[in-house]
């Protein structure tokens, strides 16, 4: 993130007003979109594909069709003459000059009225967390002109309320359907593979609960367990799902026990850490005025969430 700033200050903000000094206003310049290094997530390892210093330029449809084929010149130009560390193919079409209807239209998988700042219910309806927390992640270091920012605040004003709770609601029925009914099911059947499916679905509807409720985007999946760190203040949520991806299926915990929908088999941690989590995500719940009760078993509350 440091050394896409720079090379902005240092070569790309000297080549613009120089070369499209009356046009300068009308360029929203910043870094964001995919890639790790738009989080601030890159390290070592991520140098080995699609790394390399670089920024967006985004224009409005008319700009583009104006200046845009001279400035994506003048960039490429000023791009090929640093040295760059696998600057590939890949990575130039996340980088460059674009139009502000085509970055967010690619990374939503929708089409953007980013013009009139508008989006429809259907389209909030459709859209998934990782696009959206990748649409609105990095850094915007000028946008005089507007219309990118003002798209980008209307995504980090967070989902239409009913919205917001209809994916609420389901992922309260996904942690429960997969980590406090059939995981214990199938454990009692020996179905181990089926078991350790529901525990890791489990675990991240209970990720992305976390994110709900404090009405933020999680990302990518490679990226959701470090960005819930960052958020959870305390880390005590974080430890649980961290000691959730480390355990595994105790089958001897399973050995002649029957099983019965009222009765959590507590002799495997991981049914017993299923409802420590519930328990978690129920108080939040409750403190944030979404219900009137704290009870693990999130399925009981579906119904509550969605009338309200």
């Amino acid at each position: 993130m440091d050394n896409n700033r720079r090379f902005y200050d240092e070569y790309v903000a000297p080549m613009i007003r120089e070369r499209f000094g009356g046009y300068e206003d009308r360029i929203a310049v910043g870094i964001a979109g995919e890639g790790s290094d738009c989080f601030g997530y890159d390290d070592v390892i991520s140098r080995d594909h699609d790394f390399g210093t670089g920024v967006c330029l985004w224009l409005t449809d008319d700009d583009m069709d104006e200046f845009g084929k001279e400035l994506s010149a003048a960039y490429d130009d000023l791009v090929g003459s640093k040295e760059r560390a696998f600057y590939t193919e890949r990575l130039r079409q996340r980088r460059g000059v674009m139009r502000i209807h085509d970055f967010y239209s690619d990374i939503l998988r929708i089409d953007c009225d980013t013009k009139n700042c508008r989006m429809s219910h259907d389209q909030w309806l459709r859209l998934d967390h990782s696009c959206l927390a990748t649409a609105v992640n990095g850094e915007v270091y000028r946008d005089e002109q507007g219309e990118f920012g003002a798209f980008r605040k209307l995504l980090l004003g967070y989902y239409p309320d009913d919205v917001w709770r209809i994916r609420m609601a389901e992922k309260m029925h996904e942690y429960s359907a997969n980590l406090q009914v059939n995981y214990a099911r199938c454990m009692t059947r020996g179905d181990i593979v089926a078991a350790e499916a529901c525990r890791l679905q489990g675990m991240m509807a209970a990720m992305e609960l976390f994110f709900l409720i404090r009405r933020k985007y999680m990302p990518f999946y490679k990226w959701s367990y470090r960005a819930l760190t960052e958020l959870d203040e305390t880390g005590s949520f974080a430890l649980r799902i961290d000691e959730l991806a480390r355990l595994h299926s105790n089958e001897a915990a399973w050995e002649g026990t029957k099983y019965h929908p009222n009765r959590p088999n507590l002799k495997d941690r991981v049914v017993g850490l299923a409802e420590d989590i519930g328990y978690d995500l129920s108080e939040m719940l409750k403190e944030s005025g979404m219900t009137d009760r704290i009870n693990p078993y999130l399925e009981a509350d579906v119904d509550t969430i969605l009338k309200r």
